[in-house]
């Protein structure tokens, strides 16, 4: 396996990194640039967990985070993987992406983990849809509402399941992280209204966060076998609803 993260974390990022790495493949197949690069943005992208391995690979990475820290992290890790003139740091968000960079100016977009925490999501979309390349792709990874349903029912927190449930944005109570949550639909229709043809979902971490780490990390051969079966399960729609993340991949035209 590929995956340029921790052998622990790479179960949390494995499916969405195979997707992505097969979408820029097909993106240099598809739009033809010259010595096969690839201009890539990455909003909300942070120190850089995708966008610098991307850039390792040879394309030419703009990451938009509104976290100055986030950003100086990125660098290092840039300069770290022998990545830096290939990796640019722009602070900014969703909201005024086009404030920072440029419509129509992408190949490839990458919004993950941003939707959660977006006052208009839908105008988020549109904004980061805006700055693809006739036959761009966007890749978008989101909280699921029912995943964490699931894992609050698990847990022994059947209440803040039964909200989770019924809260039209997933929120389990007033401690929950996070300020919401989507189902595939919700996500596909945010796609299809900012103009993007959904081209696959995908369920992230189906397994991963309610298997025990003390089986993962003791057990020989188990890292991998989960890995894999992450992998399988990813694809097939009817884990999609218990996934803890959903992957959409989009094109324009």
């Amino acid at each position: 396996m590929s995956d340029p993260l921790r052998p622990r974390a790479s179960l949390r990022t494995a499916v969405v990194w195979e997707v992505l790495k097969d979408a820029l493949e097909r993106q240099v197949k598809a739009a033809g640039p010259e010595g096969g690069v690839l201009d890539v943005l990455d909003t909300g992208g942070g120190t850089g967990a995708f966008a610098v391995p991307v850039a390792a690979l040879g394309h030419r990475v703009t990451v938009v985070d509104p976290n100055p820290d986030a950003l100086f992290a990125l660098g290092r890790r840039a300069d770290e993987a022998g990545a830096t003139e290939r990796v640019r740091g722009v602070q900014g968000d969703a909201t005024g992406l086009l404030d920072v960079v440029e419509a129509g100016s992408y190949d490839v977009v990458l919004c993950h983990g941003v939707l959660e925490y977006v006052d208009d999501p839908a105008a988020a979309v549109r904004n980061v849809a805006s700055t693809l390349r006739p036959s761009g792709t966007l890749s978008l990874l989101a909280a699921s509402r029912n995943g964490a349903v699931l894992a609050r029912a698990i847990a022994g927190h059947f209440a803040e399941a039964q909200r989770g449930l019924a809260d039209p944005d997933g929120r389990w109570g007033e401690g929950d992280p996070l300020p919401r949550r989507f189902t595939t639909e919700g996500l596909t229709s945010l796609v299809e209204g900012a103009g993007l043809d959904v081209a696959s979902v995908h369920g992230v971490r189906v397994f991963a966060d309610l298997v025990p780490g003390v089986l993962v990390d003791t057990e020989p051969g188990a890292l991998e076998a989960l890995l894999q079966l992450e992998l399988s399960a990813a694809e097939l729609p009817a884990f999609h609803s218990i996934a803890t993340q959903l992957h959409v991949l989009a094109r324009r035209g």
